[in-house]
């Protein structure tokens, strides 16, 4: 090599993205999000659900108890300090049976009623309910049946 011979050209590679890199990297950070977005949206929907059902159960011992001592079940969840909304941000629902009518129970698919001491239910996250199990806005509901033998979604029982 003779010192009037220029110096080979180094190439170095560019040293950042280039437009369709990083076009083709959105696109894919777009599709794992697509898909992972139902997954998540669906697991905190079951948390909430399972919080529901939790409560219940919870409201369901306070209004027990309150039987024990009293002899009667009260006639609001407000007079056992129980009166608090839902997973949703609705409140929770609370018919005692003793001065119900036939109308106001909620039913089973036979129209049968689902307690014989007290309803206690979530409207679910649409905030919509009807007294038949059967109605589709009930479906979403989080109910208490068979005396508490049962809690769970109304769509289940």
């Amino acid at each position: 090599m003779s010192l009037l011979s220029p110096a080979p050209l180094r190439r170095h590679p560019p040293h950042g993205l280039t437009l369709l890199e990083l076009m083709i990297a959105l696109v894919l950070l777009a599709v794992v999000a697509s898909i992972a977005y139902p997954s998540y949206r669906a697991q905190i929907e079951k948390g909430r659900i399972a919080q529901a059902v939790r409560e219940i159960q919870e409201i369901s011992l306070v209004l027990e108890r309150s039987f024990t001592d009293k002899g009667k079940y009260p006639a609001s969840l407000a007079d056992v300090g129980q009166a608090k909304n839902d997973p949703w941000g609705h409140a929770y629902e609370y018919l005692n049976m003793a001065g119900a009518s036939t109308g106001q129970v909620r039913k089973d698919k036979s129209l049968h009623p689902l307690n014989t001491d007290y309803d206690l239910y979530s409207m679910g996250p649409d905030g919509q309910t009807a007294k038949p199990l059967t109605s589709s806005k009930s479906q979403d509901d989080i109910v208490r049946a068979n005396n508490g033998g049962f809690v769970g979604l109304g769509k289940d029982y």
